[in-house]
């Protein structure tokens, strides 16, 4: 009867290198005091997987040689040298094998190349799958390779991730088609899409701001999701990561966590919302950029057949919408709706009042300014409102909308910051506006003008009237007494003043 395991050598192929030693090890430690038995051999046999007659060997070869491990065979390996070739030519181990031949029979020692045969071993003995898809297709290829852990679950308003993307919808806008862009951000325990904003072209910070605010506020028709979150997940993205963002998101003491450019893994729950929105629903619109097509040249749909912007936006909010209430994406637990899973959590909501959020989108230069009769001036254009009038020379700070430039918001500068008032282009005004402004001067010239009447009058010098030969005496005007006017027929006023004392 064979002691020999069946598949043994395959097993022992598998079983570590530290397998062999330490067993090895122990037995020669039980020769060393006499106390080496069969009993000891088999038992090692059985747990490798190999024959008795190959313990055996293994004691021989550890009392004769001093070796505990097999014997490592000189073998080709793949070098830092060819690791760079490989990455020359994309992972190619054909043409990398030509190349050292061909530098080989130059410098006359062609017997130093390894054989193709030895050389593919080589290279997929010491790459990983990862790293030779790596070489092949990039970073995005070795990828795919990876292990991502998942991150522990949290409550709601615990993190936001928020990302722009591009739809491949054509949309016209215009007489033109164009490709929207949509940017937005999304709870991550929930799964609500709490903000977003949608512009016909690549947004900028503005874009990023308006669905902050979207997504802060809780008023109509933002509600009921949103409130503050603890933090803020993005990417390196130069839109996210501005000054402007920072510094609004800021004021409300929550950071902003910038992860690794071009890692997308780092922001699952987004990408994840990205990837569903053109799946279930941009690849059944009008206009989709990526539809299969038959083999002949591709023709765009004309712009007549396409959604206009308005209608995409209307549908894409419908479709968010239909998301947060009707929707059961994977990662919500018991498999509720993002809304039911949002109203479920008991965590408490930080709500911003609706007035500190009417400035949130809006930047402020730092400069100080003055208000001067052309109005306040700002990036060389006049700027002007009807609050403005009888304040020239007055000391204001300016906020603003980032990419719009027809209205300005105006503070007042020291002690306790006051909101004066909405500012608008002054070659772009409405006749209403211009009105306005008009009333506001003519009003006050009036009110100055009847205050300047009354006060003439006060000071004019009056004297009793006389009917005998006498000095007039001169009239005396009780404390706080002021004129009033009368009516002294149709069309007709006159001024009564209090009665003299003499």
């Amino acid at each position: 009867m064979s002691d020999r395991v069946p598949g043994g050598e395959d097993m022992l192929r598998r079983w570590p290198a530290g397998g062999r030693e330490g067993a090895v090890a122990r037995l020669m430690a039980l020769d060393s005091r006499g106390e080496l038995a069969t009993e000891h051999a088999r038992a090692v046999a059985g747990s490798l997987g190999v024959s008795l007659r190959t313990v055996w060997n293994w004691v021989a070869v550890a009392r004769r040689e001093g070796r505990l491990s097999a014997r490592t065979p000189s073998r080709a390996g793949v070098t830092p040298d060819v690791r760079v070739r490989l990455a020359v030519w994309g992972g190619n181990v054909s043409a990398v094998h030509r190349e050292l031949l061909a530098e080989a029979a130059a410098a006359g020692d062609p017997g130093s190349v390894p054989s193709l045969r030895t050389l593919q071993r080589a290279v997929r003995r010491d790459l990983s799958a990862g790293e030779r898809a790596g070489l092949k297709g990039g970073e995005a290829a070795r990828r795919r390779y990876d292990v991502y852990g998942k991150r522990p679950p949290t409550h709601r308003n615990a993190c936001w991730e928020g990302d722009h993307k591009r739809i491949p919808v054509r949309v016209a806008l215009d007489g033109a088609a164009v490709c929207p862009w949509v940017t937005w951000f999304i709870d991550v325990a929930s799964k609500v899409i709490v903000g977003v904003a949608v512009t016909p072209h690549q947004p900028a910070r503005d874009a990023v701001l308006a669905a902050l605010r979207s997504g802060i506020s809780r008023a109509t028709p933002y509600g009921p999701y949103g409130g503050l979150p603890g933090r803020v997940r993005v990417d390196r993205g130069k839109d996210f990561l501005s000054g402007a963002v920072a510094k609004a998101l800021g004021g409300f003491a929550v950071p902003v966590h910038d992860l690794p450019a071009y890692k997308p893994y780092r922001k699952g729950t987004v990408e994840a919302l990205n990837s569903a929105v053109e799946q279930m629903l941009l690849v059944s619109l009008p206009g989709y950029t990526r539809r299969a097509r038959p083999a002949q040249a591709y023709r765009p749909d004309p712009v007549e057949d396409l959604l206009s912007y308005p209608d995409f936006v209307k549908v894409l909010l419908d479709w968010v919408a239909w998301w947060n209430t009707e929707h059961h994406p994977a990662g919500v637990p018991d498999g509720m709706t993002p809304r039911e899973a949002w109203e479920a959590d008991p965590t408490p909501i930080e709500d911003v009042p609706e007035e500190q959020l009417a400035f949130f989108a809006m930047e402020d230069d730092g400069r100080i300014r003055k208000i001067t009769t052309n109005g306040v001036a700002w990036r060389r254009r006049a700027y002007i409102a009807d609050w403005m009038a009888g304040h020239v020379g007055t000391r204001v700070r300016l906020r603003y909308l980032p990419h719009f430039d027809g209205r300005i918001e105006v503070f007042t500068v020291g002690g306790p910051v006051r909101h004066l008032g909405s500012a608008y282009f002054a070659e772009a005004a409405t006749p209403a506006q211009r009105r306005a402004l008009s009333k506001v001067r003519e009003s006050k010239a009036r009110a100055l003008k009847a205050d300047l009447r009354a006060a003439e009058k006060l000071s004019r010098t009056r004297y009793t009237a006389t009917t005998t030969r006498a000095r007039p005496v001169r009239g005396v005007r009780s404390p706080g007494s002021r004129p009033r006017r009368r009516s002294a027929g149709p069309g007709r006023w006159t001024w009564q003043h209090a009665r003299c004392r003499t």
